[in-house]
């Protein structure tokens, strides 16, 4: 039988000249700052997911932890999983197959028990002619494989299945083991008083099993795309979900006895007081996941059972802020870049939290951006950073607020200001008046459609005469997901729609878009979010109505009238366009 050793000889890609990675730690010597690079060490710096100086990273922890250097890629966010898998089946001269290719009813193999399986995250998937092919989490696993062969009689022909996978598809196979999620401790349960010993949970939060969980996690929600993390206690659970294009989808709980270690590693890794459980906390943990810059916001909040953690996911990696490339329609976008290249005025950008807000306001910044002007911003937080554009940091406990940092920034000489919201009555009076003494305002509002943000100003108590004279127009936007391109279909087109939308006549339309799931989207039908806009420019019939405190049904029709296009109205662009589908639109946005 080839030996392990051979097997990789023999499958390994051509190895660079060998050399050493050296981190300065000590003189040579294994463990002491030099390492002998392995084949696998050549894989990985030809597939150039690497460096030379994270590999030497990684080998260092990998020693000091006695862990494995492919484990340590992933939980130290150098690599993503999905682009180390690859690499290791070349590496291991096999072959990487989804967890679907595994039968609903595996060959059984009598000298191989569940238990056994399980623990070394295998599973069989043929048998035949003496050889039984394994889907193995970790076809490198010589030992294990050298013992199924010895026990069964059988050659081993080793498949890679991503491990999580593997472990998802015996569970639905087989069920899951009793007392494995730590729910049947032998029907005892010790109930912990509310005030734990703070030293006690420092020390759970630091175990290494409470370490690689919440690593995982974190490096999950990356490789899917999550914006936002919810973790939340329960009497009998602890519930972790994904916000993923908008919406939150559960993952595979970890083990409720867990959840006072887990909490307060992340409060660790946030810098919050671990001590202080009853009151709401909020930080920030800056990270280097699956070889990308991720900030995240955290929020904790006291509930019935221990307390909600909300992380929002900043990657510094992905921030688009090319106005063309937010989805804006051509007379929309054409509107707004003569709005924004005005040298002074107001201009809001309205919609609930998560609708992209941010992103379009830097998005204009950038376009505006040049070194003839000078522009600064105030953010709670600043979530990305602009060349050239000075950015503050609100900082509530020391006094710097949107009001008084606004109060500044105008003596500062600037010609562009950014206020990452207004949030009372102070701020808006300030902006107002920076607006009207030649600086071009940008800020945002929480209003459900662009008039909105009129009558929110006016309850504010900003004069009306006042926010007619600087006001330039209002950008009201949603995000609605995108259908996934693998598995969109086109069906039929209900007459009554047709009608509705004006798609009659024998050239019109017969079909719209939707999408039933597929693996390239986990199911949902849709990859991605696109922006629907509603921009209402301040004309003359606007600015009367502005005076005159008119309500914003008013103003609404007014913008309308002059040719502003609603939300639904360019969401339903949206569909005509094949992006997106009849009824995510009716999800995101309200009857006009």
């Amino acid at each position: 039988m080839e030996t392990d050793t051979e097997h990789k000889a023999a499958n390994a890609p051509a190895a660079l000249p060998k050399t050493t990675l050296t981190d300065g730690a000590g003189p040579e010597g294994e463990g002491n700052g030099h390492f002998e690079r392995s084949p696998l060490d050549d894989a990985l710096l030809e597939s150039g997911k690497i460096s030379v100086d994270d590999l030497r990273k990684v080998r260092r922890f990998s020693h000091e932890k006695g862990e494995r250097v492919e484990r340590m890629l992933v939980e130290l966010g150098f690599v993503s999983e999905d682009d180390l898998l690859p690499i290791l089946a070349v590496y291991h001269g096999t072959e990487l197959v989804s967890a679907d290719t595994i039968p609903a009813e595996p060959p059984v193999i009598d000298k191989l028990s569940l238990e056994y399986m399980r623990a070394n995250r295998i599973l069989p998937m043929r048998l035949h002619d003496g050889i039984v092919t394994l889907a193995m989490a970790d076809p490198g696993d010589s030992t294990t494989i050298e013992v199924v062969e010895k026990v069964t009689g059988l050659q081993v022909e080793p498949l890679l299945v991503r491990p999580r996978d593997l472990v998802e598809r015996f569970d639905a196979i087989f069920g899951r083991v009793e007392g494995e999620d730590g729910r049947d401790d032998g029907g005892v349960e010790l109930l912990q008083d509310d005030e734990e010993d703070v030293e006690h949970l420092r020390d759970m939060a630091s175990e290494a099993p409470v370490i690689r969980l919440v690593n995982q996690v974190l490096s999950r929600a990356v490789e899917q795309r999550a914006s936002d993390i919810h973790v939340e206690p329960f009497e009998n659970e602890l519930r972790v979900r994904f916000r993923i294009d908008g919406v939150l989808h559960d993952i595979d709980p970890p083990p409720r006895k867990l959840t006072a270690a887990i909490i307060s590693r992340i409060k660790l890794m946030a810098k919050l007081n671990i001590a202080e459980r009853r009151l709401p906390q909020d930080g920030r943990i800056k990270l280097r996941l699956v070889g990308r810059e991720i900030d995240l916001r955290v929020s904790t909040l006291p509930t019935l059972y221990g307390e909600s953690v909300v992380m929002r996911i900043l990657d510094r990696s992905n921030v688009m802020v090319d106005l063309g490339q937010l989805g804006m329609p051509e007379d929309t976008l054409g509107t707004f870049k003569a709005m924004i290249s005005q040298p002074h005025g107001l201009i809001l950008v309205t919609g609930p939290t998560g609708s992209g807000k941010t992103t379009t306001l830097y998005g204009a910044l950038d376009k505006i951006n040049s070194p003839e002007k000078k522009i600064i911003t105030i953010e709670d937080p600043v979530e990305y950073q602009l060349r050239g554009v000075n950015q503050i940091h609100v900082k509530a406990k020391i006094g710097l607020t949107f009001a008084s940092g606004l109060r500044s920034i105008v003596r500062q000489d600037p010609d562009v200001i950014m206020v990452g919201e207004i949030r009372d009555s102070e701020t808006a009076e300030i902006a107002i008046q920076a607006a009207l003494t030649g600086h071009l305002v940008f800020s945002t509002l929480h209003t459900n459609d662009a008039a909105g943000a009129v009558s929110r100003l006016l309850e504010m108590g900003v004069e009306d005469y006042l926010l007619a004279s600087s006001l330039l127009g209002v950008l009201a936007q949603r995000l609605v997901r995108t259908l996934c391109k693998k598995c969109a279909v086109a069906e039929p087109l209900a007459p009554e729609l047709a009608a509705q939308l004006g798609w009659v006549g024998d050239s019109a339309r017969q079909s719209v878009y939707d999408a039933d799931g597929c693996a390239e989207c986990a199911g949902t039908g849709f990859r991605g979010r696109r922006g629907i806009y509603e921009l209402l420019s301040v004309n003359e019939d606007v600015r009367k109505l502005i005076v005159s405190r008119a309500p914003a049904d008013k103003v609404k029709a007014a913008a309308i009238d002059g040719g502003m296009r609603t939300l639904r109205e360019d969401a339903w662009l949206r569909v005509s366009d094949g992006i997106t589908s009849v009824a995510e639109i009716m999800r995101v946005t309200q009857d006009e």
